[in-house]
């Protein structure tokens, strides 16, 4: 990442604009164009430094459901375990955790039946348990990282 790409992604964590054209509202407080803006996201995108970009949605506001779920993935398993969560369109995110349940991850669904239907394909396919760890509270926590 160079100056630019730091500057725009610290701006962007901030949140996106909500407009007509969003990307041309952020290169015109940058100082770029919107195809500049478009293109270093796209290249920060294939290169790693972000691994995602995207809206995140309150998906119970809207009747969904959100169920952080963990696994306990033998270590010869995890590449082709993790590959088969990212195919899922409702796992939100996953990341690796030095535990015994060593992989956790988000399903974001339409709604609790849809959620637990995509845990339970998600057994069926791997022959292992998912450990469903409901809300008890919420709480929001702002979170910023410097790029």
């Amino acid at each position: 990442m160079d100056k630019i790409d730091r500057l725009l992604v610290d701006a962007l964590q901030e949140g996106m604009p909500v407009c007509a054209r969003p990307f041309a509202s952020v290169a015109e407080q940058s100082g770029l164009t919107e195809e500049a803006v478009v293109a270093r996201l796209q290249h920060l995108l294939q290169d790693g430094s972000l691994s995602r970009f995207g809206p995140l949605f309150n998906v119970e506001a809207f009747g969904g459901s959100y169920v952080l779920a963990a696994m306990q993935i033998p270590g010869g398993d995890l590449e082709q375990i993790v590959g088969l969560l990212n195919a899922y369109p409702e796992v939100a995110h996953n990341y690796l955790r030095e535990h015994r349940f060593n992989v956790w991850f988000v399903v974001a669904a339409p709604g609790p039946v849809q959620a637990e239907a995509v845990l339970r394909d998600i057994e069926q396919r791997t022959g292992l348990p998912v450990c469903r760890l409901p809300k008890v509270r919420e709480y929001f926590v702002g979170a910023r990282f410097a790029a």
